[in-house]
């Protein structure tokens, strides 16, 4: 119940990012949904290959490089998801590190419900 839960906020999350940000699309609530799980699909698979591979540019540039990888991911879901589309890597950062935000605030209005 909670991972579904995530999914939706996550999908709101999505939503409203698609609407403020000029260089991402969102197509319907659907496409935010699937886009939502994906996106906790490829940070549970793919993610963690990622950083282990890419790990001496992320030491060396003391953790900044995991912004690239994020963005990477959110372009992996751009790809897979016809709904959903940002405009370059650019916006792809943008997108991630608001969506981190987005999530962080949702997340822990959701913790403060269940105290």
């Amino acid at each position: 119940m909670k991972f579904l839960l995530k999914m939706i906020l996550s999908a709101v999350a999505v939503l409203v990012l698609a609407e403020i940000l000029p260089g991402a699309n969102v197509d319907n609530y659907v496409s935010a949904l699937i886009v939502a799980v994906l996106l906790a699909i490829l940070n549970a698979v793919v993610k963690p290959l990622l950083v282990i591979l890419t790990l001496p540019v992320t030491i060396v540039t003391l953790g900044l490089f995991l912004l690239v990888i994020n963005a990477a991911i959110i372009l992996m879901a751009d790809h897979f998801v016809s709904g959903f589309s940002v405009n370059g890597w650019l916006w792809a950062l943008i997108f991630s590190i608001l969506l981190s935000v987005f999530q962080s605030i949702l997340y822990s209005i959701l913790k403060k419900d269940k105290s």
